[in-house]
């Protein structure tokens, strides 16, 4: 005989199962209803505005010139100290931190992050110009150009300090 439990369970399941089935013994449909069918039409969104900013004054694309000009002077003076660099960081090859020629060489690396920061003065020039001609609206193509060509010439710097440093173990 089986628990009470245990036929409740059953008794349950199969009036459960029998209520799925019509009174022919057919299953309902699985196919969609009319309620649930989607008969609305929509209007295609309005094609957005097309906006022209003005250009920014004359007063501040004739700075971009001499921003560019001094990061590239600064970029000149990085490369006219990175050959002593890099021979100083050759010869210091494996020396122990504090010897004299790893001093050398750090020194070296330092003058160096003198120059990248002497180029990075005019490109938060060019970041101000460009913030500036943003929020007034203008279009700061120009300024943005200025500010890549900036840019480049300091991830050029970062990418040889960086191989010197790694190669110096600082």
């Amino acid at each position: 005989m089986l628990s009470r439990p245990l036929s409740l369970l059953l008794l349950s399941t199969v009036l459960m199962l029998g209520a799925c089935a019509t009174s022919k013994g057919e299953y309902p449909s699985l196919e969609r209803r009319p309620a649930e069918r989607l008969t609305a039409s929509f209007d295609a969104p309005p094609a957005p505005e097309v906006v022209v900013l003005p250009a920014p004054p004359v007063t501040v694309t004739g700075q971009l010139g001499g921003l560019v000009g001094a990061a590239q002077a600064a970029d000149a003076k990085f490369r006219g100290r990175e050959p002593r660099a890099r021979s100083a960081v050759n010869a210091a090859g494996n020396a122990r931190m504090g010897s004299e020629s790893w001093g050398t060489a750090t020194i070296a690396v330092a003058e160096l992050e003198a120059a990248r920061a002497a180029t990075m003065l005019p490109l938060s020039d060019l970041d101000a110009l460009y913030n500036d001609t943003r929020v007034r609206g203008e279009d700061p193509g120009a300024i943005g150009a200025a500010r890549d060509t900036v840019t480049g010439l300091i991830a050029r710097q970062d990418r040889v300090l960086g191989e010197l440093r790694s190669r110096l173990g600082s």
